[in-house]
């Protein structure tokens, strides 16, 4: 059984295997399924019991990022680069849609995941969230939208590449 300790100013509630947590940045849901886990809330730690201490932590790592997520937050940098075409990059709703690259007339599109909020600024590209899974998603979409196939890598670098975070 692995205990994990719950910061200050975070409440915790559980429900089955689900684990809502909530803070200063956010709430954050999460469903253990697949699992046969015992999950115990009592005062500020939160007991966890499974089938092996392979699982147990796994749920603990995954418990601390929540923590981690609704008390600080995960941010992630990103900056568009071009040599070729200039890359314009618009958020339309909960779409980023990627105009003009390397000259392509139709744009290309992904979804940004989960509660994830994602800025442009000039060159640069910010994705945040309570949800560490939502901010990396989010940031394999846009890195996977901008992949250069067909060409030769070495001289056609343009794309939109993490910088931070």
């Amino acid at each position: 059984m692995i205990e994990v300790k719950i910061p200050a100013g975070v409440t915790v509630a559980v429900e089955g295997n689900t684990v809502t947590a909530n803070g200063p940045n956010g709430s954050i849901a999460r469903e253990f399924k697949g699992t046969t886990l015992e999950l115990k809330l009592e005062g500020d730690t939160l007991s966890v019991k499974g089938k092996g201490a392979a699982i147990e932590h796994t749920v603990r790592a995954h418990l601390t990022n929540m923590f981690k997520g609704v008390t600080e937050g995960f941010t992630r940098k990103m900056r568009i680069r071009y040599s070729h075409f200039p890359i314009n990059l618009e958020v339309k709703g909960r779409e980023i849609v990627v105009k003009n690259f390397l000259g392509e007339r139709k744009p290309r599109k992904t979804k940004v995941h989960g509660n994830a909020k994602v800025e442009v600024k000039g060159q640069e590209v910010i994705i945040s969230s309570p949800d560490k899974e939502a901010v990396g998603q989010t940031v394999a979409n846009i890195r996977k939208l901008t992949k250069i196939k067909g060409r030769d890598c070495r001289i056609f670098q343009d794309g939109i590449y993490p910088i931070e975070g």
